[in-house]
Formats: structure tokens, sequence, C-alpha cells
């Protein structure tokens, strides 16, 4: 069951946190701040496929968004239907960078004893494809493949327990793992006011 049961009860001024190409994601954009905690933080450009320079697929699939966290803008080419979950996939890449060294290396931990145990699947491809890449040595010694890992699976994660969707193909990972991932956010995540 997705953590999300609740909705926040205070309203999210999306215009002051986002500025919009296209109107018509504001809508969307609004209800998935609402399932989040409180957020903060210099606006942040929404673009359209254009912005991510015309690469509709990268060397492990189809490119349905990026983020650019120091030009302070993301750029999506999906669908209405995958939009919330890309959205908060791609905002959390900006929470990531500014959550501290502290929470980081906590998310680290709880997803090296899942790598340690052999644990499969993911909550998201972009995830997936890195954590079937990594090398005991990435692991240990904090290679950058393992910390791209860690981001990915957090913003995965972020994902899988915001934007709504209840099922979908790339939601591999177990039961087990799942309800270790949701009491880590319910702990580290839902506790604060996040910072974008």
């Amino acid at each position: 069951m997705p953590i999300f049961r609740f909705v926040y009860p205070w309203k999210v001024p999306v215009p002051g946190l986002f500025l919009f190409e296209d109107a018509s994601r504001r809508k969307q954009v609004g209800v998935l701040l609402r399932r989040l905690p409180p957020i903060s933080g210099a606006p942040v450009r929404i673009q359209s496929a254009h912005a991510l320079g015309g690469v509709p697929s990268g060397p492990r699939g189809a490119v349905h968004a990026g983020a650019f966290v120091r030009e302070r803008r993301m750029a999506f080419h999906c669908s209405r239907e995958e939009f919330p979950r890309i959205f908060v996939h791609e905002l959390f890449h900006f929470i990531w960078a500014r959550l501290g060294n502290p929470a980081r290396r906590s998310y680290e931990r709880l997803v090296k004893a899942e790598w340690q145990a052999r644990a499969r699947g993911e909550l998201g491809w972009s995830a997936e494809w890195r954590k079937r890449a990594l090398a005991a040595g990435d692991v240990h010694s904090r290679r950058r493949r393992w910390r791209e890992y860690c981001c990915e699976s957090f913003c995965d994660t972020a994902a899988w327990l915001y934007s709504g969707a209840t099922r979908h193909d790339e939601f591999t990972l177990a039961g087990a793992g799942r309800t270790r991932r949701r009491a880590w956010f319910a702990q580290e995540i839902e506790s604060r006011r996040l910072s974008i």
C-alpha cells in the first residue's frame, strides 16, 4: 500500500515553486505536491521535450525526463499517464542534492544491506540497470557507480511512494524491501521540510 494514504492538508504555492513552460502540467503538479511533505526552495522551471536536447533514448532505454539541479530545471518527454511517477522521481533529485550527508549515508546503508542480501529488483528502471551493473568494489569503495545507484534508487523509491502509481512493470523489488524503504522514508523524509 502506498505511503500517502493521507494528503497533506496545506496548500502548496505551486507558482512559487515551479515555473511552467506548459501550463497543462500545473494541475498535475499541484495534486502531486499535496502528497508530499512540505517543500521549499528557489523556483524550478518545468519544460517539455525539446529541453532534453532531442535525445529520445539513451544507452539504457528511453529517456523520459531530466533533472538539471544546478540549472534549476526539469525537462519531460513522457505521456500524461507517466508524468506523475516521472515528475516525483525528477523532483527527488533536487531533494537528494540537499538532503545532507547523514541522511544520504543512512539511505546508502539501507540499500547496501539489500545488496549484500542479494535482494533482486528495484522500484524503477533507472535504479534497476545501475544495480545490475554494480560490482563488489563499487559498493565497498563507494565509487561513483554506487553513489549514482543510491541516488536513482532514492528517487525511484520516492516515485513509487508518492506518485499515486500503485502498480508498474518497473516495481520489481520484493515486499520486504518495499516495507523497509517505506519505513525509512517515513522516518527520514516525512518528518522534515524538504528543500529543493
